[in-house]
């Protein structure tokens, strides 16, 4: 499966917090990379050039976003604002909305799964995104189970592990 999205996507990306600098090399280009990933899978891409803005924020943002527009004064990995809907105009990319990242609560769960940040970001950017398409896991378990294969697929593509894959033990050593 080709990580290309099905539509023409412009992918605004905002580092807010210097410290999502080390997550990868050219962290921009694997931000696009990840949101291009979750457009390709989508079960109904949008018609037409899209516009996504990425803000890699602190804790302290997302907590305010999810305040004010969720009424959870916490933070949380990742916030999603689908855009709404609009019409086309030619030649100009429809906005789907924006997705907004958490740097403390992305490193923490990332170390308590012990997955790396970056397999953790490229995650939650696809699922990010995925939302922004109209995915929704919270509206009932065939729902949540359709998002997280189209997650897994996207992944796939990134090179990413399967997020959702039960932690195996490690393997015996075969006897001497």
């Amino acid at each position: 499966m080709s990580t290309a999205p099905a539509c023409a996507a412009e992918i605004d990306v905002a580092i807010e917090d210097p410290r999502w600098e080390g997550v990868a090399p050219d962290l921009e280009a694997f931000v696009i990379r990840a949101v291009e990933a979750g457009l390709a899978v989508a079960p109904e891409p949008p018609e037409g050039p899209v516009e996504i803005s990425i803000l890699l924020a602190t804790d302290a943002v997302v907590q305010d976003l999810n305040r004010t527009w969720r009424g959870k004064d916490k933070p949380t990995n990742v916030l999603s604002f689908p855009a709404p809907a609009q019409p086309a105009h030619a030649g100009m990319p429809v906005p789907l909305g924006d997705v907004v990242l958490a740097y403390d609560t992305m490193l923490r769960e990332s170390a308590e799964q012990s997955k790396p940040l970056s397999d953790h970001l490229a995650h939650l950017l696809v699922h990010g995104t995925l939302h922004l398409l109209g995915q929704d896991h919270e509206t009932g378990e065939a729902d949540a189970d359709a998002m997280e294969a189209l997650e897994v697929a996207a992944l796939r593509t990134l090179g990413v592990p399967d997020p959702y894959a039960p932690d195996l033990p490690p393997a015996e050593p075969p006897a001497a």
